[in-house]
């Protein structure tokens, strides 16, 4: 009897263990993780349920997916696992970052770029460069002046603090070849990479963040305010000035100076003791000075000047292009507009000066195809027309998935199985969709 009642209670015991999470995701009522960098579906199929949906397996794959995004213990087990990897192995659960010494935390692919691992060639280099100077002079002609910035990336301005692993002698780099070739065939160039390292031992606050993929607030202050001063230079022209007479020095790291810290989703975070450095930044309010239209296209590195205001404050409303891809601010606030919509003539002669920015773990990709499309645009313009028409199927579907979580999340898990980039992930998907073979 006594054997019976205690198998009665082990049943009941395993049974409210299987149950606990259910009845906890009825009785919660914020079901949404929160959990940064991570795709989450919103989207409810019982909201929008269709009988076809149901015979054709659809909806029975949709449901799975949003349950597995939004049961109970969601957040707490993703960030429980995050925390046993990073404090047993080391190991930061971010895509394509990887632990270096004293906590700093590092995109791998920069890592590559610091000691030459994703060279790509002086030759490919030469010949977007060679038409990137066909571009400059016919925007040249036009009034506009075309400015590529090279920006530090952490990888090569911290390694001292990369894993021994990685360190080799190296032996090219795209930075050098851009920086040489471009000053070889006079392009306009402010390389902001070399002066980062001229202010290493000078700077009295750090450039760059323990636990921050870009550069710090403070060393994006001295970013902007040099690349101000370098375009009123290039253009002749006198833009609103930006200064700042207080610094607040803290040493727990904001916003974007713990950007991979917030993707990393732990249970606990580690000690912060890295003082870091927030000016008061202020804008002068002067319409008469803030006419200079400037487009930037650019890595993430530019999304912080976005949110310091530096497009509406000081670049006369000038926008950013994501990667060549993405329009901040959006256009139109009916529709998210990619740049491949737009009339890129039309857009790009609506400003006095174009910007190229990318930093160095960018450089294999530079300006992503804007070089190509622009030289194609006003070399021969009936190529690229046709082209452009020709491949405007593909690039909707490819928005599409961009926009839909569902899609997204597929291609985001191919991209991860495959070892590739997200945006080659999401074109093979866009292929498919076109019925494109590859």
């Amino acid at each position: 009897m006594q054997k019976k009642k205690s198998y009665n209670l082990l049943v009941v015991i395993a049974f409210a263990a299987l149950a606990f999470p259910m009845l906890k995701g009825f009785v919660k009522k914020d079901k949404n993780p929160h959990l940064t960098g991570l795709v989450i579906n919103h989207a409810n199929p019982d909201s929008l349920f269709k009988s076809e949906q149901w015979f054709s397996g659809e909806y029975q794959s949709l449901k799975d997916d949003y349950n597995n995004d939004h049961w109970a213990f969601k957040e707490l087990f993703v960030r429980l696992n995050n925390q046993l990897y990073y404090d047993l192995f080391n190991q930061i659960r971010v895509n394509g970052f990887v632990s270096g010494k004293e906590n700093y935390v590092f995109s791998e692919g920069y890592i590559f770029s610091a000691f030459g691992d994703d060279y790509i060639g002086r030759e490919r280099i030469q010949s977007k460069l060679e038409k990137a100077k066909v571009v400059q002079d016919s925007l040249k002609r036009k009034g506009i002046d075309l400015l590529l910035v090279f920006a530090p990336g952490k990888g090569e301005y911290c390694v001292e603090q990369i894993a021994d692993k990685y360190k080799h002698p190296v032996l090219h780099t795209n930075y050098a070849d851009y920086t040489d070739i471009s000053r070889k065939l006079n392009i306009n160039v402010l390389d902001l990479y070399a002066w980062f390292n001229q202010l290493k031992s000078k700077t009295p606050y750090p450039l760059f963040p323990k636990f921050g993929h870009h550069w710090s607030f403070y060393g994006e202050c001295l970013a902007v305010d040099t690349i101000i001063g370098h375009i009123e230079k290039l253009h002749h022209c006198d833009l609103p000035d930006m200064v700042w007479n207080n610094i607040e020095v803290v040493d727990t790291a904001r916003s974007r100076d713990a950007d991979v810290l917030k993707s990393m989703n732990l249970y606990k975070n580690p000690p912060q003791n890295m003082k870091l450095a927030y000016p008061e930044v202020l804008f002068e309010q002067d319409t008469a000075k803030n006419k200079t239209r400037v487009l930037t296209i650019s890595d993430s590195y530019w999304y912080g000047p976005v949110y310091m205001g530096v497009g509406q404050n000081c670049f006369a409303g000038g926008q950013f292009w994501y990667y060549y891809n993405k329009i901040i601010p959006n256009p139109n606030p009916q529709e998210r507009v990619e740049v491949w919509q737009l009339d890129l003539k039309q857009n790009i002669e609506s400003n006095q000066v174009i910007m190229l920015l990318y930093s160095d773990g960018n450089l294999g990709a530079f300006a992503n195809t804007f070089i190509e499309d622009a030289y194609e645009m006003y070399t021969n313009p009936a190529a690229y027309n046709a082209r452009m028409e020709k491949t405007r199927q593909l690039k909707q579907f490819e928005k599409q998935i961009r926009e839909q979580p569902v899609m997204l999340k597929k291609a985001t898990k191919k991209s991860f199985d495959l070892q590739i980039p997200l945006d080659s992930a999401i074109k093979l998907d866009a292929m498919k969709l076109a019925g494109i073979k590859y």
